[in-house]
């Protein structure tokens, strides 16, 4: 849907979001582990978490007192499958281009 893509793009168009993926792309985190490897308050990694959830990108689990973060791939993967979708797309569309304005050049020679 528009709103999920939207949410996964919105998400990762931001460095600090990226970095927390691929953080979270090694092992699951707690958030204060995770606030630690950035130079921004726990409550602004806080935030970047919360965006990160709606999009789908990251779960989070609570163990006692801990906040455990894990990655989620699948919506990074069905945004490069809408991605792989408009590339195939563009290049018929432009193959078909190319054989029109090769004809044409043709029939003008």
């Amino acid at each position: 849907s528009p709103q999920f893509l939207d949410n996964v793009f919105g998400a990762i168009a931001d460095p600090t979001r990226r970095a927390i993926l691929q953080h979270l792309g090694r092992s699951p985190a707690r958030v204060t582990d995770i606030a630690k490897k950035f130079p921004v308050s726990l409550n602004a990694v806080s935030k970047h978490l919360i965006v990160l959830q709606r999009a789908g990108l990251v779960r989070q689990e609570v163990r006692g007192r801990d906040h455990i973060c894990s990655l989620n791939v699948q919506p990074l993967r069905d945004a490069s499958g809408w991605i792989e979708e408009m590339r195939t797309f563009w290049e018929v569309r432009l193959d078909a281009l190319d054989r029109h304005v090769a004809d044409k050049r043709r029939r003008q020679q």
